[in-house]
């Protein structure tokens, strides 16, 4: 038989009892409306039943009618809970008083994060908040509704144009939109834009100024591609010229690339070491002794204790040493020739701007020598050519 809730709350026992005459005593009981269930046979005169308090104290008359013994064999229910409670009252309080504590620190505000600022400073907005009520060691229940909060410190930050504050736990986080307020127009010199290297024009955009070079044309560098200089003969005037220069230009690299790499690998042996963290603070407890390997790797990984959504401040960090070595590994030719090319390709790209790219490539020269490939490459780079020249420089020559 299933037991009820109210049947718990008001407590039940299992009971064994034997006799000769137990039939008698099921029939009775039932008689007086005292109710046995569960009832099974464990012999021939003996059987087990489940009742209730109070029908347990009712059945003793019957008992002794019918010449039976009775034996408490399990307790249930709320009334024996209360007992043991009290009989361990210190146990009983220490809990209430563990969870009213638990309660109490997961009610407080730890931490306020802030992020998204860049030209408000974090003293101002942390004032503002402060003025709001969010601050560390502040109870949770005495903050206004987010929405309000969010509306108010948006009206005493001036330059924020939207502010967002969500609750995570005992953390407060304040996300913050600066407003956009576009800068003054750098002044600009007339000005020439001229070539910064030796190059093959392959593009060639004015926006303003005038073109000087057509596409195709060689030029050296320091000459003129776009003028500052319009107008003809004695109706001429100056401006800053602007546009887009794009040229084929010529590196040599002189590659070397080992026929040997180091790489680092795990052996697979590991200590761990855990950390309690309460608050700010961490405790190690477990992992003690010294570190028994020369070369190793730590990762760390913290776990926070929740409560449904609320995060509680207390939890754990397990830190992991993993062993490391160092093994080398041989390169063929070919590969090493592979890695060469790739790192000197990156290398021409990170200094010729993102906007280049690398059109054709030759090998001049290649050896193989003291465990080095060496290489001598021609790499043809398409990319901006151009940079400027005031055009004062060319009044005063």
């Amino acid at each position: 038989m299933k037991v009820s809730w109210l049947q718990t709350a008001r407590g039940m026992v299992t009971a064994q009892i034997r006799g000769a005459r137990q039939e008698e005593l099921v029939n009775a009981a039932a008689e007086a409306g005292i109710r046995l269930w569960s009832i099974r046979r464990t012999g021939g005169e003996e059987m087990y039943c489940d009742l209730s308090v109070s029908d347990f104290f009712r059945l003793r008359p019957l008992l002794r009618r019918t010449s039976c013994k009775i034996h408490v064999v399990g307790r249930q229910g709320f009334p024996f809970w209360l007992a043991r409670v009290e009989r361990r009252k210190f146990f009983a309080i220490g809990l209430f008083l563990f969870i009213a504590g638990l309660y109490a620190l997961s009610s407080l505000v730890w931490e306020v994060e802030i992020s998204g600022n860049h030209t408000i400073s974090q003293e101002q907005i942390r004032q503002a908040a402060y003025e709001e009520g969010i601050y560390p060691m502040q109870w949770s229940f005495r903050l206004d509704e987010m929405d309000t909060l969010s509306r108010n410190l948006i009206r005493k930050l001036p330059g924020a144009a939207w502010v967002g504050i969500e609750k995570q736990g005992i953390k407060i986080s304040i996300k913050v939109v600066e407003s956009t307020i576009p800068g003054p127009k750098a002044l600009y010199s007339p000005r020439h834009l001229v070539a910064n290297t030796d190059a093959v024009v392959t593009e060639i955009i004015a926006e303003a100024g005038r073109p000087v070079v057509k596409r195709n044309s060689k030029v050296k560098k320091g000459q003129i591609l776009i003028s500052g200089t319009i107008g003809t003969d004695n109706n001429t005037s100056t401006v800053v010229a602007k546009g887009s220069v794009k040229g084929l230009v010529w590196h040599e690299y002189s590659i070397e690339s080992p026929l040997e790499r180091q790489v680092k690998v795990y052996t697979g042996n590991a200590k761990t070491k855990w950390h309690v963290v309460l608050g700010s603070r961490s405790l190690q407890v477990s992992g003690y002794g010294d570190n028994p390997f020369t070369s190793f790797e730590s990762i760390e990984r913290a776990e926070q204790a929740s409560w449904r959504s609320l995060k509680l401040p207390v939890g754990r960090i397990k830190q992991t040493l993993m062993e490391t070595r160092i093994d080398k590994h041989k390169l063929t030719v070919e590969e090493a020739k592979a890695a060469g090319l790739l790192q000197a390709r990156a290398d021409i790209l990170s200094k010729a701007g993102t906007d280049a790219k690398i059109v054709d490539e030759n090998l001049l020269h290649e050896k193989t020598e003291n465990g080095k490939v060496y290489m001598k490459v021609f790499f043809e780079v398409e990319q901006s050519i151009m940079t400027e020249m005031p055009l004062v420089q060319m009044q005063g020559e």
